[in-house]
């Protein structure tokens, strides 16, 4: 299980200039007027995992198998795209079936790039997106809810829940909030809430695209962004379009000189997958043996059939045990024999809850 990224922004603000760097493609055509991204472009990125490549040496793995990190960049929303302006209902309907949202804001001063509004103001671009998306889903709650209340007064026991956890949503909609500060007072709640696919609910990362010069530390602009998305529990990082889209083109054994000389120490691919798996709770377990060392991902709190179900749905369905060694231990001990010999492989059951890192071979019987 990857996760997968929608790409948004207003036009002109980068964002196909960060995807085409990001999946190292050219896959969305980057040009200096809206709408030039007509069709969501769709990429698949290894997530970088030094880990990974430790394990696969101690092993001798033959293959390394990286999870996957999937980037849609979808096409730019101006004002008015919740009546269908621009190309809004084709943005609303790619952005409902993403994971979590990526929106690049527009950092930096160009006279060469034209700005939709003639003007840079990252925080007024992520409030016109913001307002598009909770009108969007306004509209879809108010034909919902009311049908929903019908049904629960007659006893219906799903429309109950559902009248009134996405009334809560209403609520906030109409008070100019992201559904997303929905709080469900159980699981039965929290499942309708998912199911009701509400755009505003989705985790929210913004991506300050800032000029080469300001990529180590910000400025100004992307400081004010970071305000605000610690005052909405949200993730922001800095990143220079234009820098990751020289790194892509480089071969990979000189691009940790070139970031050295910028004063970064990693990509901005990295930190926008360090951010959005902290955004989206999620954690890194490996499978490893001769054939191949690989990464997986899972939800921070899973036990280990939910684990082994990333693997396969029989492993989970069968699942037995989880022979499990921790990253350190393995690495420590020189592979699975040394960490046995000193105790530090655990046979661990249906309730165990996977840790970052863990080593994990399932047993199973289906």
């Amino acid at each position: 299980m990857g996760f997968r990224c929608g790409i948004v922004g207003l036009p002109n603000v980068g964002k196909s200039t960060l995807f085409n760097a990001l999946t190292e493609t050219a896959a969305a055509q980057a040009a200096n007027y809206p709408f030039c991204t007509i069709e969501p472009n769709v990429g698949n990125v290894a997530v970088p995992d030094d880990r990974l490549q430790a394990l696969a040496k101690i092993a001798g793995s033959a293959k390394i198998i990286e999870t996957q990190l999937g980037f849609v960049d979808i096409a730019g929303l101006v004002r008015g795209a919740s009546k269908g302006e621009g190309l809004g209902n084709q943005f609303l309907g790619n952005i409902r079936e993403v994971d979590a949202i990526v929106h690049v804001l527009r950092c930096f001063e160009n006279d060469d790039i034209q700005h939709v509004d003639n003007k840079v103001d990252p925080i007024a671009d992520a409030e016109t997106v913001e307002t598009e998306l909770m009108l969007s889903d306004l509209e879809s709650l108010e034909k919902r809810v009311p049908n929903l209340q019908k049904k629960a007064a007659q006893g219906d026991k799903e429309a109950k829940i559902g009248a009134s956890v996405l009334g809560q949503a209403l609520d906030l909609l109409r008070e100019g909030k992201p559904a997303r500060l929905v709080q469900p007072k159980d699981a039965e709640e929290e499942r309708v809430f998912k199911q009701a696919q509400l755009i505003t609910a989705k985790p929210v990362l913004y991506v300050c695209n800032v000029n080469e010069e300001d990529a180590a530390n910000g400025n100004d602009f992307s400081a004010r962004v970071f305000d605000k998305a610690k005052a909405e529990g949200a993730e922001a990082v800095v990143v220079s379009a234009a820098i990751e889209a020289e790194i892509a083109t480089m071969p990979a054994e000189e691009r940790g000189e070139f970031l050295g000389e910028l004063g970064l120490e990693e990509t901005g691919l990295a930190r926008v997958i360090r951010a959005g798996y902290s955004l989206l709770h999620l954690l890194t377990f490996f499978t490893v043996g001769p054939k191949e060392a690989r990464a997986w991902t899972t939800h921070v709190g899973a036990k280990a059939p939910q684990a082994a179900g990333e693997i396969h749905t029989d492993f989970e369905r069968g699942f037995i045990r989880a022979e499990t060694i921790a990253y350190e231990d393995y690495v420590k001990f020189g592979g699975e024999a040394g960490a046995r010999d000193n105790g530090k492989l655990r046979s661990e059951g249906k309730e165990y809850v996977v840790q970052d890192g863990d080593v994990m071979l399932f047993r199973f019987n289906v």
